[in-house]
């Protein structure tokens, strides 16, 4: 099955901690085919500081980590201008959905954010709050 399961902050940051949660939608997700993704901006913003540094090297090793490229943050920016939102309250937000809009389909978003997200990303991304 294609499509694409990805990790907000909050998400990300449960994987890390080994969410039973979070950790059973990442094994059902692999188990179907589904690629887990976040952005390597998301790998800053995400809890490590009681993470064992080995946690996070392994968790990333097994998760698709998209660089924010000059093209997402174009396409960032345009959501940023489209929804009349600015700073960096929302820029991190919209690399993500810039990341989560251009994922294979169907994609799906983990997140403690889902107004933002769900704004952002448009109705072709289903968002679930974690």
């Amino acid at each position: 099955m294609p499509g694409t399961l990805l990790l907000d902050c909050e998400g990300l940051s449960k994987l890390y901690r080994k969410d039973r949660t979070v950790v059973a939608l990442i094994q059902a997700a692999s188990e179907d085919g589904v690629r887990v993704a976040t952005s390597t901006m998301t790998t800053l913003e995400a809890d490590y500081e009681r993470i064992h540094p080995a946690r996070i090297k392994w968790v990333l090793s097994r998760v698709d980590v998209h660089d924010v490229t000059k093209e997402i943050t174009d396409q960032a920016a345009a959501l940023l201008r489209t929804h009349r939102l600015h700073g960096h309250k929302y820029a991190i937000d919209a690399a993500f959905a810039a990341i989560a809009r251009a994922a294979p389909q169907p994609a799906t978003v983990l997140t403690s954010d889902p107004e933002d997200l769900t704004l952002l990303c448009g109705p072709a991304v289903e968002i679930v709050k974690v």
